[in-house]
């Protein structure tokens, strides 16, 4: 897999933003990758060093449309802890 097809998207919320100041970035990532590949992933498109990877999978929700119900799509988040000093400002320094 290449690192563009590990790392799909960053999460944009006020919670992942509070955390930019920290070092911590929220992305959602490949379902079937792992921390090391996520880890490897951000270090090669970004140009920065991991200190650590946290994962979480996060479920689908029921939805409703009148008679029907369906689930959102499963999917999976990385947080990634940067190394002090590191940061990426590609997405989130515009924002913040």
């Amino acid at each position: 897999m290449d690192a563009r097809d590990i790392i799909i998207k960053p999460v944009i919320s006020e919670k992942s933003l509070a955390d930019v100041s920290e070092g911590r970035y929220t992305f959602v990532v490949h379902v079937k990758a792992n921390k090391t590949q996520i880890k490897k992933a951000i270090e090669e498109i970004f140009k920065v060093e991991v200190e650590k990877v946290n994962t979480v999978r996060v479920r689908g929700k029921l939805r409703r449309m009148g008679r029907t119900q369906g689930y959102t799509a499963s999917w999976k988040k990385a947080v990634v802890v940067l190394k002090p000093g590191q940061r990426i400002k590609q997405f989130f320094d515009d924002i913040s």
